[in-house]
C-alpha cells in the first residue's frame, strides 16, 4: 500500500501470495488422499488363460462374492435373500450387464445360488470375472 497525497486515501493493491500458498497446500492435500479415496472389495479371483479386461464405462455393475460369501453390489453390502430385490430396483428398464466377481475361496453351490437369485432378478447379461493365468 502506498500513501497517494493527490487523493485522500491508501491505494489498495490485491495481494495473491498468499491465496496461491493456500491453494497450492490444497492441492498437495488433495493428491496424497485422492488415491485412497477409491475403496473397493477385495477379492481373490480365480485364474485362467482366456481373459478380457473389464470395459471402463461407467455403466456396468459389478457383484462381487468374498471369501466369508458376504455380498457387495459395487460398493454396498447385501444379504443373499435381498440381492432379486436390489437388483430389480437397479436394473429396471436397462440393458446394462452385471459382472460376477467371486472369490475362489467361495464355494460353488453358494455361487450357483447367487447366479440363480440374478437370473430371478431378469438380468439377461452376465459376465464372471477372473484374473490371467501367469505361465
Amino acid at each position: 500500500m502506498e500513501f497517494n497525497t493527490r487523493k485522500s486515501g491508501y491505494n489498495a493493491q490485491i495481494n495473491v501470495v498468499p491465496f496461491v500458498d493456500v491453494m497450492l497446500v490444497l492441492l498437495v492435500i488433495f493428491m496424497i488422499t485422492a488415491p485412497f479415496m477409491t475403496q473397493g472389495v477385495e477379492v481373490d479371483l480365480p485364474k485362467t488363460q482366456t481373459v478380457q479386461t473389464l470395459p471402463e464405462s461407467t455403466q456396468k455393475l459389478v457383484l462381487n462374492i468374498e471369501a466369508d460369501k458376504t455380498i457387495y453390489l459395487d460398493e454396498y453390502e447385501l444379504e443373499l435373500q435381498d440381492l432379486t430385490e436390489h437388483l430389480n430396483k437397479v436394473m429396471q428398464d436397462t440393458e446394462q450387464m452385471l459382472y460376477l466377481r467371486a472369490d475362489e475361496q467361495v464355494p460353488y453351490g453358494f455361487v450357483v445360488k447367487v447366479m440363480s437369485r440374478i437370473k430371478d432378478a431378469g438380468v439377461k447379461s452376465l459376465g464372471v470375472v477372473a484374473e490371467r493365468e501367469d505361465e
